[in-house]
């Protein structure tokens, strides 16, 4: 008999989750990954093993369960799945850490309620984060649970990184630039390590493009700068956020249009982005490259633009570029965004090579670039399970 650990990536309207069986030496094993869809409205479950085949299903009608019965239906799918083996943990991606959690956590009632207090630094992710985290410590208070942070990578950013042009008691209150998608990078770079370990030893940017997205610089595989700060709505343009903003504009939407913050709010996080520019066509990359309409491609083009601007005020930060790494949704699966992004990069000697660009992992820029481009899928799931095990269960000193 083996132990087994559940990861939880909880959203507002989906849970995603995956179950790893422990192979001795303490080895990770994917066992199965899946999603509960549908949170609110008419949910659904599936579970599919590491080979991509469903192996679970299930709908409910309405009205919509409670949240509870949800996980507890991912629960009762993970022992039932893992046979013999023992579910010890469950490992969950918490968006903001604060200043003041740089590794992972257990949670206990007293970090829970310090992660709550965080809720105005990530008001819309926060408070799904930790929702699963409060029901199985009603329905499995017997069971670990491990919180994983996306702001902990970013903990080696140099001050001056940091830090907005505020008055001091600001900062001293926690105004400061955290950074973001963090697990995503701490995998990327991880990978990065095993497959290309000269190049992760110099100097490299890491674009996570998906309905959220931001950029890493990393040296020795250590974050130095990236583009979201304060919180998730900063930087790049995304799925439905703005990205970096006039904070101009707000005062403006507050004094001359007469927004409350909660609309603000709403039009900022919800409204905005490729949906926002495309006109209500899409917040989908793929249903924007796939329009005719001008808006669409209007929408793709200050995408690309804003990465490639980000990208030259990055490699400023790293003083110099030797590689640039793809992951996530869209970094991974549309190639024309990555031969538009590369193209704007030509000044800096980035070289695509077409032949190479498919919907496929590896190098992607040409024998003589100047600058290495690859594709890496991400796995913010396995980097939670590696926590959650090396919290559980510490290294061993020799």
């Amino acid at each position: 008999m083996s132990d087994a650990i559940l990861t939880l990536n909880a959203g507002s309207s989906s849970i995603k989750f995956a179950l790893f069986a422990l192979d001795e030496p303490n080895g990770l094993r994917l066992a199965s990954r899946g999603a509960i869809a549908g949170i609110g409205t008419a949910p659904s479950f599936t579970a599919h093993a590491p080979s991509g085949e469903i192996v679970a299903e299930r709908r409910w009608q309405e009205p919509a369960p409670e949240f509870g019965s949800l996980l507890s239906a991912v629960i009762a799918f993970a022992e039932s799945h893992l046979g013999g083996d023992k579910l010890i943990g469950v490992g969950h991606r918490v968006v903001h850490g604060g200043t003041r959690y740089h590794r992972p956590e257990r949670i206990t009632p007293a970090v829970l309620a310090a992660l709550r207090d965080l809720t105005p630094l990530a008001p819309l992710h926060q408070p799904h984060n930790l929702a699963p985290i409060e029901a199985l410590a009603t329905l499995h208070p017997s069971l670990p649970q491990i919180a994983c942070f996306d702001t902990a990578f970013h903990r080696t950013m140099p001050e001056v990184a940091t830090r907005f042009a505020l008055p001091r008691e600001y900062e001293a209150a926690g105004v400061r630039r955290y950074g973001f998608h963090g697990l995503s990078y701490e995998y990327v770079a991880g990978r990065l390590r095993e497959i290309a370990p000269a190049l992760v030893r110099g100097r490299v940017i890491a674009a996570h493009l998906g309905n959220g997205a931001s950029l890493c610089a990393l040296r020795d595989g250590r974050s130095i700068d990236t583009t979201m700060g304060f919180t998730a709505l900063d930087g790049l343009v995304m799925g439905t956020r703005c990205g970096t903003l006039d904070a101009g504009v707000v005062l403006y939407l507050a004094q001359e249009r007469g927004l409350a913050p909660d609309q603000i709010q709403h039009l900022l996080y919800e409204r905005s982005g490729l949906l926002g520019v495309s006109g209500g066509i899409a917040s989908d990359m793929q249903a924007l490259l796939a329009s005719d309409d001008r808006r669409a491609q209007e929408a793709i083009e200050l995408f690309v633009y804003r990465i490639v601007r980000e990208i030259g005020s990055l490699t400023s930060s790293l003083g110099g570029l030797d590689g640039i790494v793809f992951t996530a949704g869209i970094g991974e699966h549309a190639p024309a965004v990555r031969a538009m992004v590369c193209d704007g990069l030509r000044w800096l000697g980035v070289e695509l090579e077409p032949a190479a660009n498919g919907d496929t992992a590896g190098v992607i820029s040409a024998p003589d670039s100047r600058i290495e481009v690859r594709v890496i899928p991400t796995d913010e799931e396995a980097m939670i399970a590696r926590h959650a095990l090396s919290t559980l269960r510490p290294p061993v000193a020799v």
